[in-house]
């Protein structure tokens, strides 16, 4: 297990597995094959692999970040972002959206927007609202900036709880309610928020509740040494535009089902997480454990790193990797407890030993 309960330690990893497809050597259109159908996991891991390759393009020293915001988007979750300012968020996510091909455009949703919550936001900021049309005499709904397939929503604790509640039923339902109407959002609808743990001043910290809806919340450190020098060594030089392919909206989507369906979550897999959630909940630092919820949610994301790490099958590694970044936003503990994150690590001991002796292939 990582020793650093602050940053996903997926480096030395990246370097084994998500093995990178040889098409993304012989792209050079930077567009995706129209009318493609998302079959196999090796169509479902090229599509992954191709996000990739962009968000590094732009992203410089924050591999494990992409790596956990790729397996949320696949995984269908949503990601919480603890950073500073000028770490990169905003560049990630805007890489991340033009990574995407807009190839339903009479839907009329981009694929990017952000959106800097204030204290005097109000819910319609976000969701939409009702708009009087004089020439023909009645009301008409103006869609807000959840109404997009990537979604940055800048230091979500700045505004209040009642904004926070309208952005909680967009990312559990996918849906706005305005006016006692409900309006349906993307099938790909995907938040990435942020917020600054070192400045608590005027903030609306989330509750447990609102934190439960995000599949991951990382800690971001700075970049490395080596990261920070090629970031200045590129500044202000003119970069080629980048030519790597993209993905369509139901790409994505196709490589959702798709790995849903092929990659074999074991019965032994379900178990070590019900055990893992009883731990938690029976820990003496804990007053409160991991909901149900949060182990339906863990699924699919271990499908999608079995994925990235050319498998079809989930095994006692993705669970080590993963858990702290699924449970520990979810688990209130006693003052002076400590690191949540090591609360979860104790607890995934007897589970995976259990597991690493079960047989998980087919």
């Amino acid at each position: 297990m990582h020793d650093d309960p602050h940053t996903p330690d997926l480096a030395a990893d990246l370097a084994d597995g998500a093995p990178t497809l040889s098409i993304l050597k012989d792209a050079g259109s930077g567009r995706a094959a129209p009318g493609r159908r998302v079959q196999t996991l090796d169509d479902a891991r090229e599509i992954a692999e191709k996000i990739r390759a962009r968000m590094r393009y732009d992203v410089m020293g924050r591999d494990p970040v992409i790596e956990l915001v790729l397996v949320a988007l696949l995984g269908d979750g949503h990601v919480l972002l603890e950073d500073y300012p000028g770490s990169g968020k905003t560049t990630l996510a805007k890489a991340l959206g033009q990574s995407i091909i807009d190839d339903r455009p009479a839907d009329g949703l981009p694929t990017f927007r952000r959106v800097q919550f204030t204290p005097d936001m109000l819910p319609g900021d976000v969701t939409g609202v009702m708009i009087f049309d004089s020439g023909s005499n009645d009301f008409h709904f103006r869609p807000g900036p959840v109404f997009t397939h990537v979604l940055l929503v800048d230091e979500i604790n700045r505004t209040s709880p009642k904004v926070q509640a309208a952005l909680l039923e967009c990312m559990a339902e996918k849906q706005v309610t305005v006016d006692n109407e409900s309006h349906r959002l993307d099938e790909l609808f995907f938040v990435i928020a942020t917020q600054n743990p070192l400045d608590s001043v005027g903030t609306y910290p989330l509750p447990l509740a609102q934190l439960d809806r995000f599949l991951f919340k990382i800690r971001m450190a700075h970049i490395d040494r080596a990261s920070e020098l090629s970031v200045l060594a590129s500044w202000g030089s003119p970069r080629p535009p980048c030519d790597l392919p993209q993905v369509t909206r139901d790409d994505i989507i196709g490589a959702r089902a798709t790995l849903r369906r092929e990659v074999v979550v074991s019965p032994k897999v379900h178990e070590c997480l019900v055990d893992l959630a009883r731990v938690m909940r029976e820990d003496k630092r804990s007053i409160q454990g991991v909901s149900t919820r949060a182990l339906v949610l863990a699924v699919p994301a271990l499908q999608t790193l079995a994925l990235l790490r050319g498998r079809d099958f989930v095994a006692p590694e993705d669970i080590e990797l993963l858990a702290p970044h699924i449970f520990q936003h979810r688990l209130a503990l006693v003052p002076g407890a400590g690191d949540p994150s090591q609360v979860v690590r104790d607890a995934l001991v007897r589970p995976l030993e259990a597991l690493a002796r079960a047989t998980l292939r087919r």
